[in-house]
């Protein structure tokens, strides 16, 4: 089993539907030197140049997949005369389909301290996703599903075999306020707990909840925190947000290797909304239906839904759907805080009572007003 660690590993081989999929050189090599066949092999995004000499004495290359990556013109042209299926990029792009990591929030905030948030791939992404101009264009199509693909393929890598905790709350909690700092201890508890926090990826209880698992120390939280409220929202300055959050994650940064404790899921989909950065890994989508889809499933220790609006109350449903269906097996819990919000503000305890009532459902769905008796609930399997 790979070892799980903030870092994605490097080093992967891993054989499905007896294809094996390549993700690095030194995987590679291993292959070369072991004599695997090289038909069914997938290859992605390995700058192939280096492995030239190597690749040119194999004639066994029929269903042989490249997925991006660098090419010679001579590799090229026997890779596709010995029956090799190459699957090509757009070097105008502003990402790579074919990436086998998730992203870092200092990668996708790259140029930001030099020429502000527009220039950084986040943004630039998001134009990209928003240009009427390709966004029909088969290929630019083909190139997003691909990429979002990608995403959920690291994605279920860096979480095999890990108790994932998912948290669920609203975009506009502002830094400073008593929400964000009771979303920071939710999800710094979680995490204590042995549980991986997954959340939207986005600012406001997202953030809060992947700032409390990123930072081991509690120590340090509050300070962090008081860090944090100089720049309360992104709404006026998405550079001065990030900026403020990339500086204060350098800080509480856990020494490389330590073990995974926060993701985030975010989508272009909601570009206006920029990543938050306390995640040990970024996996952002173009459809924000296959990301919220993909954040649900992977929530093996349930879900905490915080206070939230339109957003928040979609994925209750589409949690509570899952829930419904989920026969006679006992699925993992999803606990509301907020008695007031989710009875009388936004009245979805009612209906989620109603469609629990003679199902499993029913005994897994929770209503709390204390942040601590959620965490209990989810940790209890676990521990």
């Amino acid at each position: 089993m790979t070892e799980h660690t903030g870092t994605v590993s490097h080093f992967r081989t891993i054989r499905q539907n007896d294809h094996v999929e390549i993700e690095t050189l030194a995987a590679l090599d291993r292959a070369l030197t072991e004599g695997t066949p090289l038909r069914g092999l997938r290859l992605q995004d390995l700058d192939l140049r280096r492995r030239e000499a190597a690749l040119l004495g194999h004639t066994d290359l029929e269903g042989l997949v490249v997925l991006g990556g660098r090419l010679t013109p001579a590799l090229e042209a026997h890779l596709r005369s010995h029956g090799a299926l190459l699957f090509p990029t757009d070097p105008h792009a502003p990402i790579n389909p074919y990436r086998a990591q998730l992203y870092s929030p200092h990668e996708l905030y790259a140029g930001l301290a030099g020429d502000g948030y527009a220039a950084t791939p986040d943004a630039r992404a998001y134009a990209w996703y928003q240009d009427a101009r390709v966004r029909s264009d088969v290929f630019v199509t083909l190139l997003r599903a691909v990429h979002d693909d990608s995403m959920g393929d690291a994605l279920d890598e860096l979480l095999d075999g890990l108790p994932v905790a998912g948290v669920m709350g609203g975009h506009a909690v502002t830094r400073g306020s008593a929400d964000y700092a009771a979303a920071v201890r939710l999800g710094h508890a979680l995490a204590a707990a042995g549980l991986v926090v997954a959340t939207g990826g986005g600012p406001g209880a997202m953030e809060a909840a992947n700032l409390g698992a990123f930072c081991r120390d509690s120590g340090v939280l509050e300070a962090a925190q008081h860090r944090l409220a100089e720049v309360p929202g992104f709404a006026a300055d998405v550079a001065a947000w990030a900026r403020t959050g990339l500086a204060v994650r350098d800080d509480v940064a856990p020494a490389e290797g330590a073990p995974v404790r926060s993701v985030g899921l975010p989508t272009w989909f909601y570009g206006h909304e920029p990543p938050n950065v306390f995640c040990d890994g970024v996996a952002k989508f173009f459809s924000n239906a296959l990301r919220e889809d993909g954040l649900l499933a992977r929530c093996t220790a349930g879900l905490v839904i915080l206070p939230g609006a339109a957003g928040t109350v979609q994925e209750v449903f589409q949690a509570a759907t899952r829930l419904y269906y989920a026969g006679t097996a006992k699925p993992p819990p999803m606990v509301l805080v907020g008695r007031e919000h989710w009875t009388d503000g936004i009245p979805v305890w009612p209906a989620l009572r109603a469609l629990g009532d003679g199902r499993a459902m029913g005994s897994v769905v929770h209503l709390v007003d204390d942040p601590d008796e959620a965490v209990a609930i989810l940790a209890a399997p676990w521990s």
